[in-house]
């Protein structure tokens, strides 16, 4: 019987020969690519492109967590979208995150994710820095997310600590290590989502990377102190609390819900020095926008001003009839020229809202 010779096959240890004195206990040679060193490099460009560096991200003083609207089938409208970061710029905010919690990058399909960033760098990249939400609980989305986000221009990156599968804090900075190495990173702590704190011991081991932009910080106005004393860069991540944070406590700004709403007196909030009278007339609102959890009041509102269809993608559902009227309310109260938009608010009735489970 002919016996079959394997020659020069990169899966196998090379054989002495190839007839039947071949013995299986010969010693076996792991394959060549197992121990070529730095095998997985980064999938990056060192181009500049319209990229910038941390330093540059560092100065932002008002980021707006952008709202995606939907169409009635459930796909992004594009038209309400560009129109939304429009009014942005024309309102003085200096950067928008792209996909994040509010913008519900979590029902979002990484195709669909990764096109919206480039969306947003292609027809905004210029006037307004872009800041897409690559974060996951896997490393290795988080990294193929990033790099994919990097390649189509976003100027940094807003990366998260893992979720539900939590891992340890040593398995953290690995985490946050392996995605600094992709380009400019903020990174989000926000516990009451991930149920599992940041440590300052983590943010300061990590902060050796140069591609480390700061921090948004959802956990209160000491630890954003705790870190602009060590000369971290930190931004509020509570509408509430960002007034303060900015001007008794050090941090660079905000990134804010409430400016999609109302972004002219956001940035008056953080560019022109304290104001406790314009920060009391915004509580109302703010505390209205988080009765439910983020993003049901914000879509909600935007639907009532006529600036977005009154799509919900699920498990997302509208605020009931009476917290509309509500809403409806405090928009006559600080004044409706100070939210987007041209429409007269509406209170909107529950059969004017679309639900979309399948999109």
């Amino acid at each position: 019987m002919a016996t079959l010779c394997l020659k020069g096959s990169a899966l196998q240890s090379p054989r002495p020969n190839c007839g039947d004195n071949y013995t299986r206990n010969a010693k076996w040679r792991s394959p060549q690519a197992a121990v070529i060193p730095n095998f997985h490099l980064p999938m990056r460009s060192l181009e500049v492109k319209n990229r910038t560096s941390a330093e540059d991200i560092k100065s932002l003083r008002l980021i707006t967590a952008i709202k995606t609207p939907y169409l009635p089938d459930g796909r992004f409208d594009l038209e309400a979208y560009d129109d939304l970061v429009n009014m942005q710029i024309v309102n003085g905010a200096e950067g928008v995150i792209v996909g994040g919690t509010t913008g519900e990058g979590q029902l979002m399909s990484w195709d669909e994710h990764i096109m919206l960033i480039g969306h947003t760098v292609n027809c905004f990249g210029g006037s307004i820095k872009v800041i897409g939400n690559t974060g996951s609980n896997s490393t290795r989305e988080a990294i193929h997310a990033s790099e994919q986000g990097f390649a189509v221009g976003m100027h940094a990156a807003l990366h998260i600590n893992p979720y539900y599968g939590k891992t340890s804090l040593e398995g953290m900075v690995s985490h946050f290590e392996s995605v600094l190495s992709m380009g400019p990173t903020i990174i989000y702590n926000v516990p009451s989502r991930t149920g599992q704190d940041i440590p300052p011991l983590v943010i300061h081991t990590v902060s050796q990377s140069a591609n480390l932009a700061g921090v948004k910080e959802c956990v209160g106005n000491d630890r954003v102190e705790q870190y602009t004393k060590s000369k971290i860069v930190v931004w509020s991540g509570n509408d509430d609390q960002c007034h303060d944070a900015r001007w008794s406590h050090g941090a660079t700004g905000v990134i804010s819900v409430a400016s999609n709403l109302v972004p002219g007196l956001m940035q008056e909030l953080m560019f022109r020095g304290k104001n406790p009278s314009l920060n009391a007339k915004l509580m109302p609102l703010i505390e209205w926008l988080f009765h439910e959890p983020n993003p049901i009041g914000l879509n909600t509102a935007l639907a009532q001003l006529g600036v977005v269809r009154p799509v919900f993608r699920l498990p997302y559902v509208p605020l009931p009839l009476a917290k509309r009227v509500e809403f409806v309310n405090l928009v006559e109260e600080i004044g409706r020229e100070n939210f987007v938009g041209e429409q007269d608010v509406k209170v909107l009735e529950d059969d004017d809202f679309i639900l979309v489970s399948r999109y």
